[in-house]
């Protein structure tokens, strides 16, 4: 919390709901609008301050439609259709493979290029869509003869970016990839003590030290954000020994993700019950983030030629 505060304070910071993104998923109109309020509820919970940020939604910036547009008239299918979340959305939903999944990447640059940001906070499974992103500033930048774009970059308080494993035993914890594979913030103690203990796990070791498959290693990555370095070498040494048993390790797991996150989830509870307090976030951040877009996107059309 203390470096999400320090960020605020240096940097300009825009932070953004994406519901255009979820159309990829055709989600009812009653669960798109539930959706924006519960994720604004948690940005404003996990420490966002709208006085010193940026908090809008994407769709109140017709701006980032238009970008998008744009940028994809200059981003080609064979670098979309070679992208590796599109590649793994056709092995996962074969029956929704939508133009919005392909062009995903450049919606997605449309929403870093509209503020002209060069720090991007993103997890590691995000790397190739920001490199696309400088790719498609560069190509614009390029054509037009003209800086319209700098470069984005990761932004990260560490030295390496981070990927939270999912607990289905592989991949990345998202909503996207089933409920189950996901700890959400606003999961109740007793929901996310139901998810961790199915959490995917292997018939233990039998073998003193051996390497840890996947499932296992991600469960002890898990560990690593939440609990204390005693508690990851116990079971490491319990693991390394052969007498770990898995029941104890997520139960460990379960409880200290939920002492974890239990003041967030308690911010949350009263803030999503907020009406007027989310509805001036929402008002005040679709102000301040218009300014910048509208000068962005004036900029683009003029580079590129429309009249004025």
């Amino acid at each position: 919390m203390g470096n999400f505060l320090k960020m605020q304070r240096e940097y300009r910071c825009f932070f953004f709901i994406a519901d255009y993104h979820s159309l990829t998923t055709h989600p009812t109109p009653e669960n798109l609008k539930n959706s924006v309020r519960q994720v604004l509820a948690e940005y404003l919970a996990c420490g966002i301050d709208p006085e010193l940020s940026t908090i809008y939604i994407q769709s109140d910036l017709p701006e980032t439609a238009e970008l998008y547009l744009l940028l994809n008239m200059n981003a080609y299918v064979g670098e979309l259709e070679r992208c590796t979340s599109f590649k793994e959305k056709i092995r996962k939903q074969p029956d929704n493979i939508n133009a919005g999944l392909l062009t995903y990447p450049t919606l997605m640059a449309a929403d870093i290029l509209l503020h002209k940001a060069v720090k991007v906070p993103v997890g590691k499974d995000q790397e190739q869509h920001l490199e696309m992103a400088r790719t498609f500033a560069n190509r614009f930048n390029r054509l037009y003869n003209t800086e319209t774009f700098p470069e984005p970059y990761a932004f990260n308080f560490g030295q390496t970016l981070i990927k939270v494993p999912g607990l289905d035993g592989s991949g990345k914890m998202g909503k996207s990839e089933g409920e189950g594979n996901a700890v959400f913030l606003a999961d109740a103690p007793e929901i996310i003590r139901k998810k961790v203990m199915r959490a995917v796990t292997d018939s233990g070791p039998t073998q003193p030290n051996q390497e840890k498959p996947e499932a296992v290693a991600n469960i002890f990555t898990l560990m690593n954000l939440v609990s204390n370095a005693e508690t990851i070498q116990f079971f490491n040494e319990k693991y390394n020994d052969c007498t770990i048993r898995y029941g104890d390790l997520k139960k460990q797991l379960a409880e200290d993700i939920i002492l974890f996150t239990a003041p967030i989830y308690e911010k949350i509870k009263a803030i999503s019950s907020d009406d007027k307090l989310l509805n001036k976030v929402m008002d005040m951040g679709k102000e301040k983030a218009k300014i910048s877009a509208q000068k962005t996107i004036e900029e683009v059309r003029s580079v590129i030629g429309f009249r004025k």
